[in-house]
Protein backbone atom coordinates (compact mmCIF):
# COMPACT_ATOMS: atom_id res chain seq x y z
CA UNK A 1 0.00 0.00 0.00
CA UNK A 2 1.15 3.30 -0.74
CA UNK A 3 3.00 4.79 2.10
CA UNK A 4 0.88 8.24 1.70
CA UNK A 5 -2.07 6.69 2.37
CA UNK A 6 -0.62 4.17 5.00
CA UNK A 7 0.18 7.88 6.85
CA UNK A 8 -3.33 8.79 6.32
CA UNK A 9 -4.87 5.78 7.68
CA UNK A 10 -2.62 5.97 10.92
CA UNK A 11 -3.76 10.09 10.77
CA UNK A 12 -7.36 8.70 11.41
CA UNK A 13 -7.25 5.88 13.44
CA UNK A 14 -5.15 8.62 16.00
CA UNK A 15 -7.99 10.17 16.67
CA UNK A 16 -11.72 9.31 15.58
CA UNK A 17 -13.03 12.48 17.22
CA UNK A 18 -11.07 14.51 15.19
CA UNK A 19 -12.20 16.17 12.01
CA UNK A 20 -10.22 15.62 8.96
CA UNK A 21 -11.45 16.57 5.90
CA UNK A 22 -9.31 15.14 2.41
CA UNK A 23 -7.61 18.54 2.04
CA UNK A 24 -6.42 18.09 5.92
CA UNK A 25 -5.15 14.52 4.92
CA UNK A 26 -4.03 15.49 1.55
CA UNK A 27 -1.72 18.11 3.56
CA UNK A 28 -0.06 15.93 5.83
CA UNK A 29 1.20 14.02 2.98
CA UNK A 30 2.17 16.81 0.37
CA UNK A 31 -0.24 16.03 -1.76
CA UNK A 32 -2.96 17.81 -3.64
CA UNK A 33 -6.72 17.30 -2.44
CA UNK A 34 -7.33 15.66 -5.66
CA UNK A 35 -4.47 14.22 -6.16
CA UNK A 36 -4.79 12.82 -2.68
CA UNK A 37 -8.13 11.28 -2.97
CA UNK A 38 -7.16 9.49 -6.12
CA UNK A 39 -4.33 7.76 -4.52
CA UNK A 40 -6.41 6.81 -1.71
CA UNK A 41 -9.31 5.40 -3.52
CA UNK A 42 -6.71 3.66 -5.97
CA UNK A 43 -5.38 2.30 -2.95
CA UNK A 44 -8.53 1.04 -1.22
CA UNK A 45 -11.52 1.22 -3.10
CA UNK A 46 -13.34 4.03 -1.09
CA UNK A 47 -12.88 7.60 -0.22
CA UNK A 48 -10.94 9.38 2.55
CA UNK A 49 -14.34 10.25 4.14
CA UNK A 50 -16.34 7.22 3.56
CA UNK A 51 -13.43 5.34 4.96
CA UNK A 52 -13.54 7.64 8.05
CA UNK A 53 -16.91 7.09 8.68
CA UNK A 54 -16.73 3.41 8.39
CA UNK A 55 -13.70 3.45 11.35
CA UNK A 56 -16.17 5.63 13.27
CA UNK A 57 -18.96 3.37 13.03
CA UNK A 58 -16.51 0.14 13.54
CA UNK A 59 -15.15 1.75 16.86
CA UNK A 60 -18.59 2.75 17.75
CA UNK A 61 -20.23 -0.57 17.53
CA UNK A 62 -17.27 -2.15 19.49
CA UNK A 63 -17.70 0.27 21.87
CA UNK A 64 -21.38 -0.66 22.37
CA UNK A 65 -20.32 -4.32 22.58
CA UNK A 66 -17.06 -3.84 25.25
CA UNK A 67 -18.46 -0.78 27.33
CA UNK A 68 -20.44 1.03 29.82
CA UNK A 69 -20.26 3.98 28.01
CA UNK A 70 -23.75 5.54 26.89
CA UNK A 71 -24.52 6.34 23.37
CA UNK A 72 -24.47 9.60 23.67
CA UNK A 73 -20.80 9.09 25.24
CA UNK A 74 -19.98 6.51 22.43
CA UNK A 75 -20.81 9.13 19.88
CA UNK A 76 -18.71 11.75 21.69
CA UNK A 77 -15.33 9.04 21.60
CA UNK A 78 -15.89 9.14 17.03
CA UNK A 79 -16.69 12.15 16.73
CA UNK A 80 -19.99 11.87 15.81
CA UNK A 81 -22.09 15.07 16.86
CA UNK A 82 -25.58 14.62 15.53
CA UNK A 83 -27.52 11.69 17.04
CA UNK A 84 -30.43 11.20 14.54
CA UNK A 85 -27.49 11.25 11.57
CA UNK A 86 -25.58 8.57 13.60
CA UNK A 87 -28.15 6.59 14.65
CA UNK A 88 -29.38 6.26 10.63
CA UNK A 89 -25.56 5.64 9.64
CA UNK A 90 -24.87 2.95 12.45
CA UNK A 91 -28.62 1.32 11.52
CA UNK A 92 -27.78 1.47 7.78
CA UNK A 93 -24.50 -0.44 8.48
CA UNK A 94 -25.57 -2.52 11.33
CA UNK A 95 -29.21 -3.25 10.40
CA UNK A 96 -30.06 -1.41 14.28
CA UNK A 97 -30.14 1.41 15.59
CA UNK A 98 -27.24 1.87 18.81
CA UNK A 99 -29.67 1.25 21.37
CA UNK A 100 -30.96 -1.84 19.56
CA UNK A 101 -27.43 -3.01 18.49
CA UNK A 102 -26.49 -2.69 22.36
CA UNK A 103 -29.88 -4.84 23.87
CA UNK A 104 -29.30 -7.09 20.67
CA UNK A 105 -25.48 -7.34 22.46
CA UNK A 106 -25.33 -7.83 26.05
CA UNK A 107 -22.30 -6.57 27.53
CA UNK A 108 -18.97 -8.78 26.87
CA UNK A 109 -17.20 -9.23 30.37
CA UNK A 110 -13.52 -9.12 29.26
CA UNK A 111 -10.97 -9.83 32.22
CA UNK A 112 -10.46 -5.75 32.71
CA UNK A 113 -14.15 -5.04 32.85
CA UNK A 114 -14.86 -7.82 35.18
CA UNK A 115 -12.66 -6.16 37.50
CA UNK A 116 -14.53 -3.09 36.80
CA UNK A 117 -17.99 -4.47 36.93
CA UNK A 118 -19.13 -6.11 40.39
Amino acid sequence: MDQRVQIALALMREDLRRELSSRKLAEAVNLSASRFRHIYKAETSTSPARHLRALRLEHARELLETSLLSVKQVMSSVGATDRSHFDREFKRIYGLTPVRYRAAHPLVRTPELAREIP
